[in-house]
């Protein structure tokens, strides 16, 4: 899928030792309980490849002019939640992506191409990641509730999560919001 300016594709092994450097970078990976070794960055990949074979969608590898930025698209939440199973759209962008907008462009593209499959879409983030919280809300989501979420270790800083819903009913495009 391409945005105005950027290009939403399959995962090519080339995206690897970039996305594993992203994963590494503690700034990124501040609202995640740990960074993640090359070895599990890897590994996420695979999980995101058996994604799109299963559903023919998943999180698409992102890229601006400059090559490999992250990831955006969408996943199936099936942990143990009162909102599970759920598709999930996300994100994780390296910090050179931050603060341009891409995480709304491609959201609101997952999102697009969602409503395609599914008639709800939830996102959900440590209550701690306003940055991620804003970009549920630019691209026409709406805070639902918070959670405990049941991967995170009871206790931990991260523990208490956000979500956020859209439906495509109601849902508002971003290019129409902005």
């Amino acid at each position: 899928m391409r945005t105005a300016r950027l290009l939403m594709r399959r995962w090519r092994d080339e995206d690897r030792a970039p996305f594993a450097a992203m994963n590494a970078d503690a700034e990124v990976m501040e609202h995640f309980p740990a960074a993640l070794t090359k070895q599990e960055s890897d590994a996420f990949v695979d999980r995101i490849e058996a994604g799109f074979a299963e559903h023919g969608y998943g999180l698409w590898a992102l890229e601006d002019e400059t090559g490999f930025i992250g990831f955006t698209g969408l996943a199936w939440a099936t942990f143990d939640a009162t909102f599970t199973p759920a598709l999930e759209v996300g994100w994780r962008l390296a910090r050179s992506a931050w603060g341009k907008g891409y995480a709304s462009e491609a959201g609101t593209a997952a999102l697009t191409f969602g409503f395609t499959k599914v008639e709800s879409i939830v996102s959900f983030t440590a209550l701690t990641n306003e940055p991620s919280r804003r970009v549920m809300e630019r691209i026409g989501m709406h805070r639902i509730a918070e959670f405990d979420h049941p991967t995170v270790e009871p206790g931990h800083r991260l523990e208490r999560h956000v979500l956020y819903r859209a439906d495509r009913q109601t849902w508002i495009p971003h290019s129409v919001l902005a």
